[in-house]
Formats: C-alpha cells, sequence, structure tokens
C-alpha cells in the first residue's frame, strides 16, 4: 500500500509574522489571552519583533480590522482575543455572532488564518477558567490553531 501525502502544520513559526487582535472589554480576562498567546508563539519561534499587538473597544470591531491586516499582507495570522460575557440583554447573542461571522468571512476572503480566541461565556467564573484557569487558557489555544493554519497554507 503506497503512503498518502500528507500536508500538516508544523509548531514551528520561525520567519512567521502575527496580529493579535485583543478586546479591552473585559481586559482583566483578555490581558490574561494575549500573554498566554505571545508565550505560546515565543516559545515556538516566532520573534516578539514579529508579533503586533492591536488593542480595540470590543468584539464586534474586530472583522473590519481584521480585514484591514490581511489585506496589509504584512502578516501570516491574525489572532483575535476577546471576552464576550452574556449578561441580561441580547446584547451578548448580537455581538458574539457578528464577530464570529465576520471574522471567518475574512478569513476566508483573504485567503489568511484567523485565529478565534474568542471567549463566549455565560458567566466572569467560565470566562476566567478559560484564560488560564482550569479549563486552560483559549488564547495559547487560538496561537496554536493559527501557528498550525498558517504552515499548513505555506505548503499548498
Amino acid at each position: 500500500m503506497q503512503e498518502l501525502q500528507t500536508i500538516e502544520g508544523h509548531l514551528t513559526g520561525q520567519g512567521l509574522r502575527f496580529g493579535i487582535i485583543a478586546t479591552r472589554f473585559n481586559d482583566f480576562i483578555v490581558d490574561r489571552l494575549i500573554s498566554g498567546a505571545v508565550d505560546y508563539l515565543v516559545r515556538h519561534g516566532v520573534d516578539r519583533a514579529d508579533i503586533t499587538l492591536i488593542r480595540l473597544p470590543g468584539a464586534f470591531e474586530m472583522p473590519l480590522v481584521a480585514k484591514r491586516i490581511a489585506a496589509s499582507q504584512k502578516y501570516d495570522g491574525i489572532i483575535c482575543l476577546g471576552a464576550i460575557i452574556r449578561g441580561a440583554t441580547p446584547h451578548f447573542d448580537f455581538v458574539a455572532a457578528e464577530a464570529s461571522k465576520g471574522l471567518a468571512q475574512v478569513a476566508l476572503d483573504a485567503e489568511i488564518p484567523v485565529g478565534f480566541g474568542i471567549l463566549t461565556t455565560d458567566t466572569l467564573e467560565q470566562a476566567i477558567e478559560r484564560a488560564g484557569s482550569k479549563a486552560g487558557n483559549k488564547g495559547v489555544e487560538a496561537a496554536q490553531a493559527t501557528l498550525e493554519t498558517a504552515q499548513v497554507m505555506s505548503q499548498l
């Protein structure tokens, strides 16, 4: 039986450049996501000088900025980090849906990996758990997915 040709991402980021878009809203949570993502990238060979952090008011603004970053063709991947915590109104549903749809559209249109590290939780406690506590750090997971996908895209 003949071996299959396999394309997969290598978890080394040497020479790659990443833009991190992060919200200021719920920054006490988001700052932990940023730290996790940056630490992951640096530990996997990305030079700190090749990481640009862009801060925005909230997640709703992310797709527009991600689109501009992608169009610049300066980056191999975009990592989006935020925390949307459900409240008493439907605002959560609108922001979460539009941010996720918009970022997915940017990835498809620009053909660039867009890591989705936006927490969408019902409670503050759930957000804390996902920002470096019991449930790990979703900033790390978004960075990992973006790095691996950037490596795959470079091989296609």
